[in-house]
């Protein structure tokens, strides 16, 4: 069964987006991955079509209410769908590539894309969405954060990627960041490639890799080399 992606949002026509392009426009072509959008705002009541109210206790903005929502969610995703909830939100979990290849792994997700202020806690908490987010930034909405995550997703599924031991040794699969790469000409605005990646030597290109790998995660991601050097001693 093809991973599935449905997209509870108050603009559909946001989607596929840059999803339609590209590797993953080309995996879904051929249908190596599913998606779907639903609009929310088909589940409202009101001829106005509204999806949102004032904040109990008062305050700026609005919120998503939890009825509509919850209808929406119901109407996309029974109770016995498998895929996981997620709802995009800056006070979510970070998302990352150990969490990237599970979903891939997985039948799919249901994602949905906040708007406004918030949505209704009690939506959350009844329909066991989990929070998710991409970055300590706020975005106007749920959609770009989805499209990013997916895109992290879909390129992991096996035959969107021609080579996937080229996936092996990007950032943060290892715990680093990636080594800087190099590619004709051999000199540029009188700067040259490294003499050890036109050696010859596989055994110090890997480490000419690493070390290069280590040093930039060091200066760039204290909290990543961190995290690396307490595996590696747990390793030892």
């Amino acid at each position: 069964m093809a991973f599935k992606a449905t997209i509870l949002t108050l603009y559909p026509d946001m989607f596929p987006g840059p999803l339609g392009h590209s590797l993953s426009g080309r995996a879904l072509d051929k249908g190596l991955w599913q998606l779907e959008t639903s609009q929310i705002r088909d589940h409202a009541t009101d001829k106005h079509r509204s999806v949102d109210d004032t904040p109990a206790g008062g305050g700026a903005g609005m919120v998503l209410r939890a009825d509509i929502l919850a209808k929406a969610i119901d109407a996309a995703a029974p109770d016995d769908d498998p895929r996981p909830r997620l709802l995009m939100s800056p006070r979510g979990k970070p998302f990352t590539q150990k969490r990237a290849h599970a979903l891939a792994d997985g039948p799919g997700a249901v994602i949905v894309c906040g708007r406004f202020e918030g949505i209704d806690q009690r939506v959350i908490d009844a329909r066991k969405l989990e929070e998710v987010s991409i970055g300590d930034y706020i975005l106007s909405g749920g959609e770009i954060g989805a499209i990013t995550m997916l895109d992290a997703v879909i390129r992991l599924i096996p035959g969107v990627m021609g080579n996937m031991e080229s996936a092996d040794t990007e950032s943060f699969e290892t715990g680093l960041l990636e080594h800087p790469h190099f590619t004709r000409p051999a000199e540029f605005e009188g700067m040259t490639i490294p003499e050890v990646l036109t050696s010859g030597n596989h055994k110090k290109i890997h480490e000419w890799r690493m070390s290069e790998a280590e040093k930039l995660t060091r200066e760039r991601r204290p909290d990543l080399w961190r995290a690396y050097m307490a595996d590696e001693d747990d390793v030892d």
